[in-house]
């Protein structure tokens, strides 16, 4: 008797642990309109990194914000703590249990702060892999740009060095989930409705179904 409610217990404990998808790729690759087309039918809540550290960087009183616009600027990675801290209030004050985590980790010390402090409260499911061309993806950046996105970092300028960071930094971290068997790349250069029909394939056959 008291080993079946041991293991209801264990059951339970394990659905509230909060699921996770990485959502990663090159700048302008559209993780963002992917994410957004998953959470619809999905019900994954969807956070980015990069909105997170924009959102705190203009809270009035926050003790990070003009470090935060420094590293955005120059197309640096901010530290993995205060990530992090922002990931996990995002996911609390949620309320729900299935997360894209878009833009992160970046790198090694996302990677290493990530297992530090949130691999025993989270679940990995896997890594969506955007696959995208610099040119196709540079082009893409700088309409939206021109277009009013409002991001400081949408020019020419910290596009090179977010490339840089992508290429040195961020592609070790893919090689790293790869070689786990937990990349699902995708075709990032055709229409978004098409590259959403592979991404449904990618949760499909991890036994994620359609809710919404």
């Amino acid at each position: 008797m008291l080993y079946r409610v041991l293991r209801h217990f264990s059951s339970y404990i394990n659905k509230m642990i909060p699921e996770v998808v990485f959502v990663l790729g090159a700048p302008g690759a559209g993780k963002g309109t992917q994410c957004s087309f998953i959470s619809k039918e999905y019900d994954f809540v969807h956070l980015s990194a990069g909105d997170l550290l924009r959102e705190e960087r203009q809270r009035p009183g926050s003790e990070y914000g003009e470090m935060i616009e420094q590293k955005i600027r120059n197309g640096e990675i901010v530290p993995v703590e205060v990530t992090c801290s922002l990931l996990h209030k995002a996911m609390q004050n949620s309320g729900k249990t299935r997360f894209l985590i878009d833009g992160f980790p970046r790198n090694k010390d996302n990677l290493d702060g990530w297992n530090r402090v949130m691999s025993d409260k989270t679940k990995l499911l896997f890594v969506l892999f955007f696959e995208c061309s610099r040119d196709l993806c540079t082009e893409r950046c700088l309409g939206r740009g021109a277009a009013g996105s409002g991001r400081s970092d949408d020019n020419l300028e910290s596009l090179q060095k977010r490339f840089n960071t992508y290429l040195n930094a961020t592609m070790p971290i893919i090689e790293f989930y790869e070689q786990q068997g937990l990349v699902r790349k995708i075709n990032a250069e055709v229409a978004p409705e098409e590259v959403f029909k592979n991404v449904k394939k990618a949760f499909e056959s991890s036994g994620i179904q359609i809710v919404n």
